[in-house]
């Protein structure tokens, strides 16, 4: 694709700091523009396909720090894969979220003083589409503000007509199949939702303090009494039998007895079962409520026993609970509890843990509840998405899951699937394709079968399907299934699917079995599985501790009141304020506000974190030096097309200096391409990341830029030779910059876009950096091993310098004398160390050129020696200290460093030996607290090590 750049991207001079907020918005409009991110289905394009689903959004939602790093971690493959001139599709779109959508409207309408009820179906329907038309799409533009590159063209909501088509299609076809049906059974349900739930929609609160009453049943026409423990005392009104096992001797006499129900009209009776009592605990008696339990609810269907419904559907007690009808479950307890004392049949209680189901969206807890439902048979689908990973006897795996780790979490979910209630009692959603009729006939069908009318008392059933059930088709729906569309045939299956682990079951494997199942292929080659951002402690982020950030505060800026005050409706501002900087110390230490970071440095920032890693420290702190880092970046190229003049094009192909300095930094950007190549490649984003940090900011920021200056502001003794060199380092820095703004283009759009337009490129790049290719080893360095193990010593010989200047404080505008002690002064080493004088001497800022010393020299009173070893042998760097250090300040120096040091150690062991911070804190948070540690340690030792040179100085 070639562009023209418009005369509105042609920028004024570079200003002295990046302004993200004035570049970014202005390259965004320009690729939309222009195309850039589209993807074609022509079957003429033969170029490599790339293909990620973007894990969708809920239409409710507002971007959060989860979503950023989705953000990062697919458009970073995304770019990368583009710029290799792959067919780049990232298939956009926002899920209708049935529960959670459905959940704010109601309460929109309620602050109004109606509810969905009193509308009606019908206009609830429109009323919740309404606020999707005019509020839906705005976390597709947050995701804008972050660079994202999708095909926008192609977006797509699960309820678009298409969408829909594709949903009712696979019903039917499953119902075909017969692995599609209707049954009453134990369900999850939802009192404050009034919908039922999948099993991956309850989420287990484990560690709740809760109760273990006893009470007694009496047997009918003896004086005799059994015994039973209940967490639930309210369930004993649907309690249909008490349970002993056979071998219990206790109970023998009483196998077949009926016990009194103590507040209702009926018996229960005693039955043996072995499945469901251990007759070592408790009392070896288990009161049975198959309409109210899970294990209670597979025991009476071995004993064909009642199921007595005792709840109503938004949780309050029903007719059959007798006088305690109306309760809640709450009072219903207490109100069970103290009948049971009154008749003399409560026998005590006692403390006891136990785990509470509660709803993912509404937080209360589940009931089970016997109901008849929507059911999917997923036993056959999970067997072929277990092949798909691990492959058969005669078949290859066709899908790897990274990290490997998790494929056994994903095996466990699958060899113990159960069937899938897909139906929920909504109304907003894919309502179910089945319609009932007078006489309790079902016919499911795509449509409306014209003999099922309304007159002829017909009505379709009135359920939804779970949203996760159209969330499964979004690999191939999004393209056109069940057509047989170019799209579908060019994109499926896709190469890569991005997501967070905590939906490898709810979501990732329910698109493995749809996928298999509807297209005979699974949906992805690759899964890839990242960690939850929690905050930089290690604590999940939530609303109530105060530690949520919204992405696009730290992209445009913010003060930190105001964005708590945003995610704690109602706090007071003072309150909120003191969480937030109790979650987050390292942001209040940068004072009350924080300015704009930018997108870029956002991404930048969750791009260094490993995105296997389950949990991702996100502070502060390390944001804020990232965004330092974009800044680097501008400044260094401003600094070099001042020096770039009158150079305006670089020829085609990789320069081929002669220049020690220049070889060595193509070698370098050579082993950096390398590795960013294979990190991207390989879901190691962090690699790539960091090793570019490292690149720009070492090699070529502190190493070659500083290196050019003694070429471009040096003498001009040897004019012709001079000339010569400018050019051919003109060439070479020009050339590793723009390779470098490519290579780091994936990570950071926005500022490399803005500065490539401006670095000389080759007339052949196209007109977006987007489209250009990216960086390889082999085409744009030229990798010299030799040279980086010469400049690696140099760096160390100058770095052993540059640490005793700083350890001493020696000031910036001092020059140092320089010593350098090798075995023999006619050796390669020291030949190597010759050629190196004025690099030395520029970057150390020594007092003359440094001097060679043999071993037999004497050293000077006042040095600091520092051993530096080579394969060709020993260096010993001396550095002068006399006449700059004043012995009293040394010592000075020495005490203040040491109580520092102290201090810093003292409260990092304490740290250290917290099993709070290192049980709960990420894995890299805390090696990264041990690397700190033995760093002091070590600069704690060379400070002691130094008194005895203070005796050497004078005052």
């Amino acid at each position: 694709m070639r562009l023209r750049m418009s005369e509105e991207q042609k920028t004024p001079d570079l200003t002295k700091g990046y302004e993200p907020a004035e570049v970014e918005a202005r390259w965004y409009a320009f690729w939309e523009k222009h195309g850039v991110f589209e993807a074609t289905d022509d079957s003429a394009d033969t170029r490599p396909v790339y293909v990620i689903p973007m894990p969708p959004p809920n239409v409710t939602g507002s971007l959060h720090m989860g979503h950023a790093q989705r953000v990062t971690l697919e458009d970073a493959l995304i770019r990368w894969h583009r710029m290799r001139g792959h067919n780049t599709l990232w298939q956009p779109g926002t899920d209708h979220a049935g529960i959670a959508t459905q959940m704010v409207v109601e309460r929109e309408i309620a602050r109004e003083g109606t509810t969905r009820l009193e509308l009606g179906r019908e206009a609830f329907e429109q009323r919740v589409w309404q606020w999707r038309t005019e509020r839906g799409d705005r976390i597709l533009l947050q995701q804008r503000v972050l660079g994202a590159s999708p095909d926008w063209k192609r977006s797509k909501f699960t309820l678009d007509p298409d969408m829909a088509r594709a949903v009712r299609e696979a019903f039917v076809r499953l119902h075909e199949e017969g692995l599609m049906y209707r049954a009453t059974r134990l369900i999850n349900w939802c009192p404050e939702c009034r919908t039922a739930l999948s099993d991956l929609e309850v989420e287990n609160e484990e560690g709740a303090q809760g109760e273990l009453f006893e009470f007694a049943y009496r047997v009918e026409g003896e004086n005799e009494e059994i015994v039973v423990a209940t967490t639930r005392p309210e369930t004993m009104l649907g309690d249909t039998a008490v349970a002993v096992h056979p071998a219990d001797p206790r109970y023998t006499h009483l196998h077949g007895k009926r016990l009194e129900h103590p507040f209702l009209l009926r018996t229960v009776p005693v039955i043996t079962d072995d499945i469901l009592v251990d007759p070592k605990f408790g009392t070896g008696a288990v009161k049975v409520t198959p309409a109210h339990d899970f294990n209670d609810f597979a025991t009476g269907k071995r004993h064909r026993l009642e199921e007595i419904n005792i709840f109503n559907l938004d949780g309050t007690l029903n007719d059959k609970a007798g006088p305690f009808a109306g309760m809640t479950r709450k009072k219903a307890r207490t109100a069970v509890k103290q009948a049971l004392d009154e008749k003399g049949l409560a026998r005590g209680s006692k403390p006891h843990v136990l785990t509470l189901p509660r709803c993912e969206r509404s937080g209360g807890v589940v009931e089970p509840m016997i109901s008849t439902q929507w059911f999917l048979k997923m036993g056959g689908m999970a067997k072929a998405a277990l092949e798909a990973v691990h492959g058969t006897e005669t078949t290859a795996p066709k899908t790897e899951i990274i990290p490997a780790e998790w494929v056994k979490t994903y095996d466990h979910f699958l060899e113990n699937i159960q069937d899938w209630c897909v139906s929920r009692q909504l109304w907003w959603g894919h309502q179910i394709p089945a319609w009932h009729g007078p006489n309790g006939q079902i016919r499911v069908a795509r449509e409306r079968p014209p003999e099922c009318t309304p007159e002829a008392g017909w009505t379709q059933d009135p359920d939804v399907l779970d949203t996760w059930f159209s969330s499964a088709l979004w690999p191939f729906s999004t393209l056109g299934w069940p057509d047989a569309t170019p799209a579908l045939k060019k994109f499926y299956p896709a190469s890569d699917l991005e997501t967070v682990y905590d939906i490898l079951f709810l979501w990732v494997a329910r698109m493995m079995m749809f996928g298999v199942q509807f297209m005979k292929e699974v949906p992805f080659r690759r899964v890839l599985l990242s960690g939850l951002i929690v905050d930089e402690t290690g604590e999940k982020m939530s609303k109530v501790k105060g530690n949520v950030i919204d992405p696009l505060d730290l992209v445009y800026g913010a003060d930190f009141a105001e964005v708590v005050a945003k995610t704690l409706p109602g706090a007071p501002e003072q309150e909120a304020f003191t969480k937030f900087k109790k979650a987050y110390p390292s942001a209040a230490q940068m004072g009350k506000g924080f300015p704009p970071f930018g997108a870029d440095a956002l991404r930048f920032t969750l791009a260094t974190f490993p995105p296997t890693n389950r949990r991702i420290a996100l502070a502060l702190k390390r944001l804020e030096g990232y965004r330092f880092f974009v800044n680097k970046i501008w400044n260094a190229t401003r600094f070099s097309l001042e020096h770039l003049q009158p150079l305006t094009h670089l020829p085609e192909g990789t320069p081929e200096p002669r220049g020690f300095y220049n070889r060595y930094i193509l070698s370098r950007l050579g082993q950096a391409a390398r590795i960013a190549n294979r990190g991207i490649e390989g879901f190691r984003v962090d690699e790539a990341a960091n090793e570019l940090y490292r690149f720009f900011w070492n090699d070529f920021c502190d190493w070659y830029v500083e290196l050019t200056k003694m070429v471009f502001t040096g003498p001009e003794e040897g004019e012709g030779d001079r000339e010569r060199e400018r050019e051919e380092t003109r060439h070479t820095l020009a050339h590793v910059l723009e390779t470098s703004l490519r290579l780091l283009h994936p990570l950071m759009p926005f500022v490399t876009e803005e500065l490539w337009q401006r670095v000389p490129k080759a007339a052949s790049r196209p007109a977006s950096i987007a489209l250009a290719p990216y960086p390889r080893a082999e085409v744009d360095g030229r990798v010299d091993v030799a040279v980086e193990r010469e400049m690696d010593l140099v760096q160390a010989i100058i770095g052993a310098a540059r640490t005793v200047r700083s350890e001493h404080e020696i000031k910036p505008a001092e020059r140092v004398s320089v010593w350098l002690r090798v075995e023999n002064r006619d050796s390669a080493l020291a030949d190597l160390i010759s050629r190196h004088v004025p690099a030395i001497r520029a970057l150390v800022k020594t007092a003359g050129d440094p001097q060679l010393a043999g071993a037999g020299d004497r050293r000077e009173a006042g040095t600091v020696v520092t051993v530096v070893p080579s394969d060709l042998g020993t260096v010993e760097v001396l550095v002068g200290l006399r006449g700059l250090v004043p012995k009293g300040k040394e010592l000075a120096r020495i005490d203040r460093e040491l109580k520092r040091l102290d201090k810093d150690l003292s409260a990092l062991d304490k740290k250290l030996q917290s099993s709070g911070f290192v049980d709960r804190a990420p894995k890299e948070v805390v090696a990264e607290a041990h690397a700190q540690r033995k760093a002091m340690a070590e600069a704690r030792e060379r400070v002691i090590s130094s008194r005895a040179l203070a005796d050497e100085l004078e005052d």
